[in-house]
Formats: C-alpha cells, sequence, structure tokens
C-alpha cells in the first residue's frame, strides 16, 4: 500500500455549514496506541479501499472529546479514475467507509460524468474539510463531521484547466456545467446517506455536503 505522511492541520475552512467547531474540543485528549491494529471489519475495508487505487494513510484512531472522534480514519492524497489520479484539497481525516464512497463517487459519478458532459477527465476535487469537531447549524446535534463521516465538496478542477464551482456554477454556469452538478449531485445520492446541497438551504449554496448517513436524504 502506498502512503503519504498524515495531514498535519486541518481544513476548518467550513463556512458553508454555517457554524464554527468548538476550539476546545480541536486538541486530542485521547489517542490510541498506533501499534493496535484495526478490527476485522477495519482491515477489510482497508483492503477495499487499496484496491481503488486511492493514495492514502491509515490513521490510528483518535478520540477529541466524548462525542468528538476520528475512528478507522485515513488520510487521502489522491484517487483513482478510469485513466488517470485526481488529487483532493483540503481533506482532513475521513473514516474508512465514507472514503470508500467518496472514492467510488468520484470515479464513477463525477470522473466519467466529467468525461462525457464536459469533454474533459477530472484532475481535481476541492473540498472545504471532512473532520471537525461540531454541531448541525441551529441545532444541539453533533454533525456528521464530528465523527469524520462527512466530507463538503466546493469544486472540481478539470484536466483542461475548467473549474466549476458549486457556488458560481449550480445557477450561474453554462449547460453543460449545470448538468453536471446536478447529475453529481444525484449519482452522490446513491451512495451516501445524506447529500445536502445548494437547494436544501442558504447554508449550502455554496456546496456538496456527502454524509455516509444510514437513511436516504438527498436535497
Amino acid at each position: 500500500m502506498r502512503t503519504l505522511p498524515v495531514i498535519a492541520v486541518l481544513s476548518l475552512a467550513l463556512a458553508g455549514c454555517n457554524i464554527l467547531p468548538d476550539a476546545k474540543d480541536q486538541q486530542p485528549r485521547q489517542t490510541s496506541n498506533p501499534s493496535i491494529a484495526p478490527s476485522a471489519a477495519g482491515r477489510q475495508c482497508l483492503a477495499e479501499f487499496g484496491k481503488t487505487g486511492a493514495r492514502f494513510t491509515a490513521l490510528p484512531d483518535k478520540y477529541y472529546s466524548q462525542s468528538c472522534s476520528a475512528l478507522n480514519a485515513v488520510s487521502v492524497a489522491s484517487l483513482k479514475g478510469d485513466q488517470s489520479s485526481f488529487a483532493l484539497t483540503n481533506l482532513g481525516p475521513v473514516t474508512c467507509p465514507t472514503a470508500n464512497r467518496f472514492s467510488a463517487w468520484a470515479r464513477y459519478g463525477v470522473d466519467r460524468a466529467a468525461r462525457q458532459i464536459l469533454g474533459s477527465p477530472l484532475a481535481k476535487i476541492e473540498t472545504m474539510g471532512s473532520y471537525a469537531c461540531r454541531n448541525i447549524a441551529g441545532s444541539n446535534k453533533r454533525s456528521a463531521h464530528s465523527r469524520a463521516e462527512a466530507i463538503d465538496i466546493a469544486g472540481f478542477v478539470l484536466a483542461d484547466g475548467r473549474r466549476i464551482s458549486v457556488r458560481n456554477d449550480w445557477n450561474g454556469g453554462t449547460r453543460q456545467e449545470r448538468e453536471f452538478l446536478r447529475i453529481v449531485h444525484r449519482s452522490a445520492c446513491k451512495r451516501f446517506g445524506t447529500v445536502l446541497g445548494p437547494e436544501y438551504n442558504a447554508a449550502h449554496e455554496d456546496h456538496f455536503h456527502l454524509e455516509k448517513g444510514n437513511g436516504s436524504f438527498c436535497r
């Protein structure tokens, strides 16, 4: 398995989710022994993720507070498409099951749509981060971000240099760009339990919120 150094600084640029992380919970208060092997399910997930061609590092479990953690998580440097790999920006720790879904969506839902609709393969996915110890905006309930089970997507960069932005192109892009964003949004709904976008509320006008979840909530 190819690995890269663990990302040291997590992106907290999650403005679209409309709430700041709890500063007191940003430093881990308890970290498991990195030498402890993951569970059988964890090892299986890592093996499956490795088969996708992703470049990543498996991370030790971390508990940031009683309600915030990053367990069975990975640091992902790049994902593999049909023809080439593509980069990721601002992505912090994400659980392995979430990363597996993200990888499949990026390859089959995004890269293929980019080539078919926009005529260019995907080169980069721009994220607004993953783990953040915080609540769902306007509630007292912890966000899936507090468990590293959600990723916020701001835009996509194509191999020909074009940048497709959720904020600017959901309604303001060309017909093909608007179609592309709606197709990748619907594709995400097939793989994630919760998907939120610009038509959900103003807090998500600039990104897609992709959450592992157990249900089927697509807006």
